[in-house]
């Protein structure tokens, strides 16, 4: 029995989720909860509610017990690029790249 959640078009680069996905994979839920709330990285507000939506669906989808589960998979992938221009000297463009994401979470429960 597994529990899971997603985040799809979150406006960060996959490259620094990842960093904090690395953090709390195969951690159980309390520990990997303090460890976004004690990260200073921009990807763990979205983590943190992305988390407590995920225990959220398996105590009341799945009938698990919160205390019992773990982070068993979480992995990144990209989303669609949103390309904007800025300008630069002697009149020319500059392509800037805003990356998005679609981060899946999956929770279960240890034996």
């Amino acid at each position: 029995m597994e529990a899971r959640a997603y985040l799809k078009y979150a406006r960060i680069s996959p490259r620094k989720v990842q960093i904090v996905l690395d953090l709390i994979r195969s951690k159980p839920v309390d520990m990997a909860m303090a460890i976004l709330k004690h990260t200073p990285k921009a990807a763990c507000e979205d983590l943190q509610k992305l988390l407590k939506s995920a225990m959220a669906n398996a105590e009341n989808n799945h009938d698990m017990d919160i205390s019992r589960l773990y982070v068993a998979e979480c992995f990144v992938c990209p989303g669609p690029i949103l390309k904007r221009i800025r300008p630069r000297a002697q009149g020319r463009a500059y392509r800037v790249f805003k990356r998005t994401s679609h981060v899946t979470l999956v929770l279960k429960e240890q034996e």
